[in-house]
This record gives structure tokens, sequence and C-alpha cells, in this order.
């Protein structure tokens, strides 16, 4: 008899490739860890082949099951790109929609939006986790986040959204004790708050009308802009930030522009999802409801 594989096993072996272990891809999937080990097992009999070998710190892929797990994916894919052409006949959107975004946009401006956004699908469940961590979509089982600045991750599409300036600020208090920089090269002479995931932080600038990278360093490093933010208004040092979180502090003279004649480039608030995975008609409404909704935010 010909083997009979399931879709679902193939779903279940694909997430348990991607995460890496049968509890990270029973929590994706919200299943028992029990049921997802189980369903695997059986796949592997019903094929006659072992696709995962098994240790006691991790699971690898087999060469015949990273083969199964190159071929599921396209089979998969096809399968959503077939629901989704049918989908597409209905006016009603559906299903749900896990989406990362870091905390201090996400509070300012997907607050509003994400009730509004729900109120238009009602058809549509929506998680929305915010972090500032810089998270693995496919291994922690998100179909989007929005991220900002330059993108440098290949495997991922993006879609900007928004356009978002990225300023160099300091408090008033700092500036009585040091004299402002006049030119990037000298923040090696200053404080710098760093705004980052760790390691080493450059800041860009337009410098003889082309980009470039300036070193810094300080001694504050944290990957939340409002706690850097808050360093600066407290005179710690300078700080390089995106607009949309320093605008009000500005605005009240509590920061100052520095170095506005190299200013930073324009980078933007992108949309990303997976570069293999067809993105599903609930992430394309959010992300065309998003770059609406948030294309007044900044104009260069």
């Amino acid at each position: 008899m010909e083997p009979c594989v399931q879709l679902d096993d193939l779903q279940i072996f694909v997430s348990t490739i991607e995460h890496r272990s049968f509890t990270a891809a029973a929590e994706a999937l919200g299943l028992s860890k029990q049921y997802v080990s189980r369903r695997i097992g059986a796949l592997e009999d019903e094929l006659g082949v072992r696709l995962l070998n098994r240790t006691t710190r991790r699971l690898q892929a087999t060469d015949l099951g990273m083969a199964l797990y190159e071929r599921a994916q396209s089979i998969l894919a096809a399968v959503h790109e077939t629901e989704e052409m049918l989908c597409s006949h209905s006016a009603t959107v559906r299903g749900a929609l896990r989406v990362s975004a870091p905390v201090t946009f996400g509070t300012l401006h997907l607050g509003p939006l994400v009730p509004r956004f729900m109120q238009m699908h009602p058809h549509v469940e929506v998680t929305l986790d915010l972090s500032d961590r810089h998270i693995d979509l496919i291994a922690e089982g998100y179909d989007m986040a929005l991220r900002g600045g330059i993108l440098a991750d290949s495997s991922l599409v993006a879609r900007r959204l928004a356009l978002v300036c990225m300023e160099v600020v300091a408090a008033p208090s700092y500036l009585a004790q040091r004299p402002a920089p006049g030119h990037p090269d000298e923040l090696g002479q200053h404080e710098c708050l760093l705004y980052g995931q760790g390691g080493p932080v450059e800041w860009l600038f337009k410098i003889d009308g082309k980009p470039a990278r300036v070193a810094v360093k300080g001694r504050l490093h944290t990957n939340n802009g409002e706690i850097v933010r808050d360093a600066a208004l407290a005179g710690m040092g300078i700080a390089c930030l995106p607009d949309f979180i320093i605008a009000q502090a500005v605005a009240d003279g509590r920061l100052i522009h520095l170095l506005e004649p190299f200013q930073p480039p324009i980078a933007g608030v992108h949309a990303v999802y997976p570069k293999h995975r067809q993105p599903s008609r609930a992430v394309q409404a959010f992300t065309d409801f998003l770059r609406q909704e948030l294309s007044g935010m900044n104009t260069p």
C-alpha cells in the first residue's frame, strides 16, 4: 500500500524542524508535546524512514528529513495559496494574526489602531506582542513583525509602512557641562546613550553628502528607546532616537537637536514576513491598513 501522508502531519513536521524541538512546536501549534511527538513518529512509520535524530539535548533532521522539510514547505505553501485564492472571492477576512512590534511604537501608534482594525474585520483574532527584543519570526511562530530602522536581514520580505527620522539630541543640562559636538567625529569625546540589541553601536550620518557610520560608546546600553530618552532627559548623555519617541520632549525644549547639518538618513517602519511564507489575507489586510493609517506619521 502506498504511504498516505496527512497535511496536518506535514505542518507538525515543518513546525518541529523550524522550532528545533517538540515542545516549542507544540506551543506554536497549540498542541501537546506528546501529540506532536506521536504524530512525527506516525509520519516516520508511514514513510518507513527516520526523519529526525533525537538526543536528550536537541532534534536534528536526517538527510531524508531535510528533503521532506523542503518539499513539505512547497506543498503547504501551495495549499495555502489555493485556500487564499478561493477565499479571495469572499469579502470577509478571517484568521488568527500574531504580530510582534517595538514597545514604544506599539503603545504610541498601535494602541488606537488595532481595535479599529478588529472592528473592521470581526472574524480576525489578533495577538499583539510588544517587545524590543529581536524575535525570530519562524522559530517563535509570528505571522509578521514591525521593525524600524534600516533592515539587513535578507531572509525577510519587508513592506515600508511609514518614514522615520533618526535625530541626535541632548538635554540642556548635559550641554551645560560639555560643548555640543560640531561634527559627528567629535562624538567620541562624549558620553553617548546606546540604543540597540547589544554589541558595538554605530550611528548613521550624512557627511559630505554621503552616508557614513560613526562608532559611539557610552555606559548605558539598552534595547528600549524610552529608557534612552529618559536618560537623555536626565542629562546623562547624547542620544540618537526615532523622532516619534522624542518629539514631545524636543517641542518642550527639554531636548535639543544636535548635528543637524549631518542629519542621519531617513529610515522607516516596516512590516516583515518570512520570505518563504505567503502572507495570509489577515496579514495583508493588516499591513494595508497600517500603511494607510501611518502614511502621514512623518513626511520628510
